[in-house]
């Protein structure tokens, strides 16, 4: 299911490190905000796939020929940006989740030499065995990942009354502190940024075209991040019941250390276990998705012809260059410290979301091309109402 794979690319290092050190900052407060964020996603996502559905056209076609070839400039040096330093932290994570498991040599040479490794098995996942391998490996990642968090979830269950206070009643704790900070971060992290325009690549990998398809679709996206809420919601439980310090990656190691007092070592190896499972699964589905992006652009903004992309985008060039650079180019982030690189990926894929959000209004409001497909009223609120919370907390955060 295209719509579980992309919700499982969403959650990285970062997310998880958000989402367990928002629990540990904020407490069971901010409950709310995974499903906010989560329902955000399915907004977007689903508008993806109804535009290509309708039209025949992927997203960024639809942004081509709408808004200019000069849009293509614009997103391939954020695209370059973005790559690089979700890959790097990717691999840090990996390196360090590693090293927490199997200690080999220090910390920092074990992130180094595990994050390369854990690089180049994506690669070479990709390359070899194509998208019906990366469906396989991906379901054993997310199985373990889920049942992982959320038995660790359950075992550290607080009282009810305070989850359902969390969910039901929206509050911010320190506002004018950390909170809105971490709230944003909340929303903003589940399920991903950059990765949700992916999902339409892999619904042409299965061959679903036409608006008799949009159902499917929707069913599948809905399945896909009621997962992705239940992860982040438990992972804020985890969070909120210990004390836990640090940044990114290494949050991930203290946190799994907390766990030990409370769940034994044998609690802390299982999360570690589904820790590097979420982890390695947004890597792979990222060096699997990603490059359709920029072979995506290449062909649409840089080819003369101008040809659309072809159903199995997977066989050209540009994509397996840019599978390469994924691959290769940010190993160099890894003598970057991971506080650094998680900061420069978390601004850069935030700004991404307002903008999709605006893009998606404009082009799915065209009933001239969507008919009854266009947004709906509901739609509309969704998408105006995310813009709107994005605006008002960058004018609060900069003011």
């Amino acid at each position: 299911m295209p719509g579980i794979l992309v919700a499982a690319t969403g959650v990285g290092a970062g997310d998880l490190a958000t989402a367990s050190f928002s629990g540990s900052q904020l407490g069971l407060t901010v409950l709310w905000a995974v499903v906010v964020g989560g329902l955000l996603k399915f907004t977007l996502t689903e508008g993806l796939a109804r535009w290509q559905l309708v039209t025949g056209t992927s997203f960024l076609e639809g942004v081509e020929q709408h808004f200019g070839r000069v849009t293509g400039w614009l997103f391939l040096p954020y695209l370059l940006l973005w790559t690089f330093f979700v890959a790097s932290a990717l691999m840090s994570a990996c390196g360090a989740t590693l090293h927490a498991m199997f200690p080999i040599f220090d910390d920092a040479t074990d992130k180094i030499v595990y994050g390369i490794l854990c690089s180049l098995v994506g690669f070479l996942l990709v390359l070899i065995g194509g998208f019906k391998l990366f469906e396989k490996v991906m379901a054993v990642c997310i199985g373990v990942m889920f049942i992982t968090v959320m038995v660790t979830a359950i075992l550290l269950w607080p009282s009810t009354t305070a989850v359902l206070s969390g969910l039901f009643i929206p509050s911010i704790p320190d506002a004018p502190g950390v909170g809105i900070t971490w709230t944003v971060a909340l929303i903003g992290g589940v399920g991903g940024t950059l990765t949700i325009l992916c999902y339409g690549y892999w619904i042409k990998e299965l061959s679903r075209e036409g608006a008799a398809a949009i159902k499917t679709c929707r069913i599948d996206l809905a399945a896909g991040y009621l997962m992705t809420i239940l992860f982040g919601l438990g992972m804020v439980i985890i969070g909120s019941t210990i004390s836990i310090d640090g940044k990114g990656a290494d949050l991930l190691v203290t946190l799994a250390d907390s766990l030990e007092a409370p769940l034994g070592l044998t609690g802390r190896w299982l999360f570690l276990a589904g820790a590097f499972s979420a982890i390695f699964s947004s890597l792979l589905g990222v060096w699997q998705a990603v490059p359709y992006l920029f072979a995506d652009v290449w062909h649409l903004f840089f080819n003369q012809n101008n040809q659309p992309l072809s159903s199995r985008v997977a066989k050209i060039t540009p994509y397996h260059f840019y599978l390469i650079f994924i691959t290769f180019i940010p190993i160099l982030g890894l003598w970057m410290p991971f506080k650094e690189v998680q900061k420069l990926y978390a601004v850069i894929g935030a700004m991404f979301i307002p903008l999709l959000a605006l893009a998606l209004l404009i082009l799915n409001s065209k009933r001239d091309l969507l008919g009854k497909h266009a947004n709906k009223p509901l739609t509309i609120l969704t998408l105006l109402a995310a813009l709107a919370f994005f605006g008002a907390m960058a004018w609060l955060k900069w003011k």
